[in-house]
């Protein structure tokens, strides 16, 4: 602090330049505070206060209050104290559905518990339909059907691509010589009859004319171009005008 001191303790009667005192503003006298070099807290202050930790719970909480006797007088300020529901006042639990007892395609009674879906109809449910399959024999697997496709083997009977009528499509309706058209696309299906999986009687429906709606109707997530891509012998086109 002895910078302090030397500043307040400077003689500005030697500067070089004297300031003419102004007689429009006042005289103000500035008082200096008295400032002690060496200050040190002994603890002297806080010597009376208690040591001991805050009160748990709080002296303004719900908790407290719950228990005080002045509780009468925090409802009066308008401090709200919690109130804990019995197992009486609590909302009882939705009946049981009863699914044991619904029968399909008779509507619930009126006295069932409303968390149930709703019915879409009345009528029974209809069985689904399932189509059969037949037993193929041994070698007549998918994967025999890939292997065969990759051999190389000629399975189309044509040495062309071919424009095919429907007047021409319908004479290849034999079992050695059959041939179908899906979306618009002619395959020859005669080397795959024995790889089908619902049997060749099933296959030889489409035989001769346009499978397309019933290959649709039966297994429309099968790839056909992908299965009788080695087949194909031509397209389907519209009979010549005369």
């Amino acid at each position: 602090m002895s910078y302090l001191r030397g500043w307040f303790s400077l003689d500005t009667s030697s500067s070089a330049a004297r300031v003419e005192p102004d007689d429009s503003y006042p005289n103000q006298s500035l008082s200096v505070p008295e400032i002690h070099e060496e200050y040190e807290d002994d603890g002297s202050d806080t010597a009376g206060e208690d040591d001991a930790p805050p009160a748990f719970p709080a002296i303004n909480s719900a908790q407290r209050a719950a228990t005080s006797p002045s509780s009468s007088s925090d409802s009066s300020r308008g401090l709200s104290i919690p109130t804990i529901l019995t197992d009486s006042a609590l909302m009882p639990p939705p009946p049981a559905p009863g699914l044991a007892t619904r029968r399909p395609g008779v509507p619930p009674p009126q006295s069932s518990s409303s968390l149930l879906a709703p019915m879409t109809t009345t009528q029974p449910p209809k069985r689904p339909s399932r189509r059969d399959k037949v037993a193929l024999a041994p070698g007549f697997g998918p994967l025999d059907w890939g292997n065969l496709k990759s051999s190389g083997q000629d399975l189309r009977g044509v040495d062309a691509l071919m424009r095919i009528p429907p007047s021409m499509l319908k004479l290849h309706n034999k079992k050695e010589d059959a041939w179908t058209a899906i979306n618009g696309k002619v395959y020859n299906i005669t080397p795959y009859l024995p790889y089908h999986p619902g049997g060749e009687k099933e296959l030889m429906r489409v035989a001769g004319r346009d499978g397309t709606k019933l290959f649709s109707l039966t297994h429309a997530w099968v790839n056909a171009d992908f299965m009788l891509d080695a087949c194909l012998v031509g397209f389907l086109v519209s009979e010549p005008s005369s």
